[in-house]
């Protein structure tokens, strides 16, 4: 992608807000496509979802149809990024969602039968071959579904990798602590009274919102999602998959035909929407999570039992040499409210237009959507 698309935008301008993973990949492909960008971020450096998820390119569970094939056309651009710019820590490293009881068996035997299983590359695999696997598994489960279209990227290092490339373009212009305080036509205005103008102009503001930016999202359908996680020191030994629990069916769409085969989950568990997923960092620490809390306006501790719940998870996979918690944080992402939108996009003056609410598939399906806004 980096050599073969055309040059369509050349001579023109583009704007983009938000520095984020979804602002960053409309910055690129502007790039990419010939243009002058100026990309503004309200921080130094981005803080907000991007920087707090797992990094996860998660294909397994998207629901079948449109959501499916935004996820995998992402992958294949993910992939395409990856080998281009190392910095960005693509691992084609697939997944495995550990089974621990019947119930959750027939629901993976269940997508197994599916006609997009292939194109998920599905395997239903013993709990002998999930080791072989992924020998850093030493927990007990019974069997695993394995998924070879998952992968993941770093997250923390992917967004400056992307600025490094698009900076050497000489085709880029990164300006970090400028808030957004002005919309007009086809065009923004930062804190400092400068106004911004381009041919097309992205606002990618994530769900952090305070002033203008909150004001122009009240009564939108959206809704916002808190997250909990932590990371852990160093394993000691290559986590080679991302991994999963059975109760990662249970918050995935692709697998919601079937949750009502589950077991009854944990009351806890249940009020906050905990599963398991577990991907190590290059640096070998692993990153865990997550719950998917509804984030109250002033909210703003963390507790302590829901991680209790989720590192108890961990050990029943990895085993009770689990390395201890280094880190602990919170995020908070949009998830746009509608049955048949994958995420929000609206135009909030002739030329500018709004991106967001992606939810949890804002890291996997980010560059398919940067794509859908150049097509």
């Amino acid at each position: 992608m980096f050599n073969d698309l055309d040059r369509t935008l050349a001579g023109q301008r583009t704007v983009v807000v938000g520095a984020g993973i979804l602002g960053t990949m409309h910055a690129l492909f502007a790039v990419l496509r010939g243009a002058e960008v100026t990309h503004l971020e309200r921080d130094a450096v981005p803080r907000g979802a991007t920087v707090r998820n797992f990094g996860l390119v998660w294909v397994s569970g998207r629901a079948a149809g449109a959501e499916l094939a935004l996820a995998l056309r992402a992958r294949a651009l993910w992939q395409e990024i990856g080998d281009a710019l190392p910095g960005v820590g693509f691992r084609a490293n697939g997944s495995l969602s550990l089974l621990r009881t019947d119930a959750e068996l027939e629901v993976a035997r269940r997508a197994l039968s599916r006609p997009d299983a292939v194109d998920r590359e599905f395997e239903l695999l013993s709990r002998e071959e999930a080791r072989r696997r992924n020998p850093a598994l030493r927990g007990d489960f019974d069997a695993a579904l394995f998924c070879g279209r998952d992968a993941a990227v770093e997250s923390r290092s992917a967004l400056g990798a992307l600025r490094d490339w698009m900076t050497a373009s000489g085709r880029y212009r990164y300006l970090p602590g400028r808030e957004l305080v002005g919309v007009t036509d086809g065009a923004v205005v930062d804190h400092r009274g400068e106004r911004h103008g381009g041919d097309q102009v992205w606002l990618c503001l994530g769900a952090t919102l305070s002033g203008l930016a909150a004001e122009l999202f009240e009564g939108e359908p959206l809704r916002r999602v808190r997250l909990l996680m932590a990371e852990t020191e160093p394993l000691g030994r290559a986590l080679t998959t991302s991994v999963a629990n059975g109760d990662s069916f249970r918050y995935y769409p692709g697998f919601r035909d079937d949750v009502a085969l589950l077991d009854e989950q944990d009351p806890y568990a249940r009020r906050f929407a905990i599963q398991l997923l577990c991907q190590q960092r290059l640096h070998g620490g692993l990153t865990l999570g997550d719950t998917h809390e509804a984030d109250e306006p002033g909210l703003f501790e963390t507790r302590d039992r829901p991680m209790d719940v989720i590192v108890a998870a961990a050990r029943e996979a990895i085993g009770d040499d689990l390395p201890a918690i280094e880190r602990r944080w919170s995020g908070v992402y949009h998830q746009v409210e509608s049955e048949t939108e994958l995420y929000y996009r609206r135009e909030l003056a002739p030329g500018v237009v709004a991106i967001t609410g992606a939810g949890g598939r804002g890291m996997t399906a980010a560059p398919a959507i940067a794509e859908e806004s150049f097509s």
